[in-house]
């Protein structure tokens, strides 16, 4: 069973595709016949005006040369003489590669030109050439100025054609002129005029080609097809293989100008033609068909959303609504499934509105909840550590008096050089060690300072915490990156240059047994306020170690020379800030320690939470 796409489909391709396939094939039959005649048209046009540029070369050519003939007393002339005059003669037309004068009644003026310079080199006799033409015939029967064209000839420098000009009364001894004229001019005429594709010849009354847009050098045989076109006298012709025309030069040569064009190219413009009609033809078919099946789809899915919607009612989900645009009465049906469903919808939102206030509720006391317990247990993990410092230093405070007072009462005892003095010393060294851990536990067991975030310039304050920092790192390349312009940032300036320095401590001790040794300190602003760059060469650390370094009494450096505090100090300064610590480094290829600060007044400022120590604020021996 069809469904109704598919019957609307079919019933526009019947209405339309039809008719309008049975149109397009009617203009191009019309296309097609216009077309061929206008093809037909330009290629007896190409014939026609082949034809009279030979005319207009030779035939004027000839009547010139016979003009000027006529003023020259050739009967009365010397030898030298007639020589000067044949010499004007071929000065006067280009066509003229060689000349002589023969006179029954002076045999002994018989000059010859030849070799003409800028003209084509023609290899031939006197005698040969006035064998070329039936002269005391010619002089029988013609007048004075009278022309006469004999066969054409073939030579190395391309075909020719003897002429004879009269230049004496009537009678079989009459003094004539007789002339070489080259053919190479209407051959680069030809192939100067000839279409791609197209072959244009001019022939003699026997068939034989003179001269072709194909540079020939020797005289031809017209092809047989086209010397049957062309003794048939028709025109335009057609054969097995090419489109022929034909054309008579002007005046009396005797030569005809051929034009042919292989079948495939002369009807390639048809067949283009046919192409892109057949194809306009399909394109607006298959156009026609797709905006078709869109508008059938574009149908079936208004109507399947209906369907959709009353499913989706009958499953008890009452949020669903029909989109449908427009004013037709698919349109209308949907608005009242959209009231029906508004209205259930309604009724039930009433009683469910109560549990979601609830659930709300419970959600939000619920985050509140674990965020008080993540900031305990926070709280719980650093009291445990003050207490423990505190512990610790309180503990050992009391016997390292005794043992750096005892060590420090003996060395005064004893001489420098003694044997006992340098363990001594190396007893009074290990307790100051010990004091410097214990004062450090105690600080930071002690109760934290309130952090006072104000709007400041980072950039001055990195600039002025490592002008300090160049003195504490002899040895060591450091590189300070700080922008022209002020970089604003909230933040406490003695806490952060406590940061630059733990950090710029690190990569000193990072960097201790590194062949180059470069700390790079660099800040750039950013949308959510600006970045602090700290980056070294030194050993790099560990991946199973990335998530450690933060953690207090945690340390990587090979030798213990402290607590593990400095880092973890860092990172609660700077969560104090709002801000974040990321850490980058691989094993042997440094490490780098990107802070982002906030921009000015985008903060909470607030004073820092207080991790109550055992033993308030002890100050270690030396307090």
């Amino acid at each position: 069973m069809l469904r109704l796409s598919q019957k609307l489909l079919l019933f526009v391709i019947a209405a339309a595709v039809v008719p309008l396939s049975f149109a397009g094939f009617w203009l191009l039959r019309e296309a097609e016949r216009e077309l061929a005649g206008r093809l037909e048209r330009e290629q007896r046009a190409l014939a026609v005006a082949a034809a009279e540029s030979t005319g207009t070369q030779l035939a004027a050519s000839l009547e010139a040369l016979a003009e000027s003939a006529l003023l020259i007393d050739w009967p009365r002339v010397s030898s030298a003489e007639a020589e000067g005059g044949l010499r004007l003669l071929a000065s006067q037309g280009p066509v003229v590669v060689a000349a002589t004068l023969t006179d029954a009644a002076r045999p002994d003026v018989t000059p010859m030109l030849s070799g003409l310079e800028g003209r084509p080199s023609l290899q031939v006799s006197r005698d040969e050439l006035l064998a070329l033409l039936p002269l005391a015939t010619l002089g029988s029967y013609g007048e004075p100025g009278q022309l006469a064209l004999g066969a054409a000839q073939d030579s190395g420098g391309g075909p020719w054609m003897p002429a004879a000009i009269q230049v004496g009364p009537r009678g079989p001894r009459a003094p004539m002129v007789v002339l070489a004229l080259t053919l190479t001019v209407l051959d680069r005429w030809l192939v100067e005029h000839a279409p791609p594709v197209t072959t244009l010849e001019i022939v003699d009354a026997d068939g034989r080609v003179v001269a072709s847009s194909q540079w020939h050098q020797r005289v031809s045989t017209l092809d047989p097809s086209r010397l049957a076109v062309l003794r048939a006298g028709h025109e335009l012709a057609t054969t097995a293989t090419e489109q022929l025309s034909v054309a008579k030069v002007p005046g009396r040569l005797g030569l005809t100008a051929v034009t042919s064009i292989p079948l495939d190219a002369a009807r390639q413009p048809i067949r283009s033609l046919r192409r892109s009609v057949l194809g306009g033809m399909g394109v607006t078919v298959l156009l026609l068909i797709i905006v078709s099946v869109f508008f059938t789809r574009w149908l079936a899915r208004r109507l399947e959303a209906l369907s959709l919607v009353a499913e989706a009612y009958a499953r008890g989900d009452l949020s669903r609504r029909v989109e449908l645009s427009g004013g037709d009465e698919l349109t209308t049906l949907g608005q009242v499934f959209n009231a029906m469903g508004a209205e259930l919808e309604s009724a039930r939102g009433r009683l469910l509105q109560w549990n979601d206030e609830l659930k709300k509720k419970v959600d939000e006391a619920t985050a509140d909840l674990r965020a008080a317990q993540a900031h305990l247990l926070e709280a719980q993990k650093l009291a445990a550590i003050g207490q423990l410092g505190a512990g610790v230093a309180h503990e050992i405070n009391n016997p390292l008096v005794g043992i750096l007072g005892n060590a420090q009462l003996l060395l005064m005892e004893h001489a420098e050089g003694d044997a006992d003095f340098s363990s001594l010393k190396q007893i009074e060294d290990s307790a100051m060690r010990c004091r410097e851990i214990t004062q450090q536990l105690l600080r930071f067991s002690q109760k934290r300072g309130v952090v006072s975030l104000a709007p400041m310039d980072l950039g001055a304050l990195v600039t002025r915490a490592m002008a300090i920092e160049r003195g504490r790192s002899p040895g060591v390349t450091v590189e300070v990156v700080v922008p022209r312009t002020p970089v604003r940032i909230d933040g406490d300036s003695e806490q952060l240059e406590q940061v630059i320095a733990q950090l710029c401590a690190n990569a000193r001790t990072a960097m201790a047994k590194a062949p180059e040794q470069r700390l790079t300190v660099s800040v750039a602003a950013t949308a959510a306020g600006a970045e602090l760059s700290v980056s070294d060469t030194g050993k790099g650390i560990a991946p199973e170690n990335l998530e450690r370094v933060f953690e207090p009494f945690f340390t990587t450096k090979d030798v213990w020379t402290n607590i593990g505090l400095g880092l973890a100090v860092a990172y609660r300064v700077v969560q104090e800030h709002e801000g974040s610590i990321d850490l980058t480094s691989a094993p042997g290829q440094g490490a780098r320690f990107l802070i982002s600060l906030k921009s000015p007044g985008t903060t909470q400022k607030q004073a820092a939470s207080v991790v109550a120590g055992v033993g308030g604020q002890g100050k270690g021996i030396t307090g």
